[in-house]
């Protein structure tokens, strides 16, 4: 199972992806958590932020996530980059895929901006941004939609009870809690 939350940068996605998985980790330990932010220090270092190299950042993590959730895992995935065809590809290649929009507005998450991109990006400091100079491609058919004015907590908590799988075990952990 993969579980891919896709928004614009200031959406929550890395905040409520690891909301998720601090959730879930106790009684599903074969969860593992893919952010992009974290992925692009790791193993994608040699990339920027060109749309071009977003694509291979995302064709990156889509097989790593695919290669993971073949071997039993239950992978959460958060980037930013959601191009219709990588969002289709995903459909068709990975087994137990569910898409998660975090549906911001790009007046939201420039004023939220914690990073400091939106300001770079508009003062010319900064380019190759997600929402301004690249386009951003809302994802066409998401399994889930969630208006990130509500609490992380909040939109976790909607994805845990969207999942039977996820639900299950979110149960448990909020039984004993």
């Amino acid at each position: 199972m993969v579980i891919w939350i896709a928004g614009l940068s200031g959406a929550g996605k890395t905040t409520v992806a690891r909301l998720l998985y601090e959730g879930l980790k106790p009684s599903v330990p074969q969860l593992v958590l893919l952010d992009g932010d974290a992925i692009r220090e790791t193993v994608s270092g040699d990339l920027g932020y060109a749309e071009g190299e977003r694509v291979k950042q995302v064709t990156r993590v889509q097989r790593l996530a695919r290669l993971l959730s073949q071997q039993g895992l239950v992978v959460i995935v958060a980037l930013v980059y959601a191009h219709p065809d990588l969002l289709r590809w995903n459909r068709e290649q990975i087994e137990g895929y569910f898409e998660v929009l975090l549906d911001a507005p790009i007046e939201l998450v420039r004023h939220r901006d914690p990073k400091g991109i939106y300001r770079r990006a508009s003062s010319g400091q900064m380019l190759d941004v997600v929402g301004h100079d690249i386009p951003w491609h809302r994802p066409v058919a998401p399994d889930l939609v969630l208006d990130p004015v509500q609490t992380p907590e909040a939109l976790a908590d909607r994805i845990a009870h969207a999942i039977p799988f996820i639900t299950e075990h979110w149960m448990v952990r909020t039984a004993r809690d």
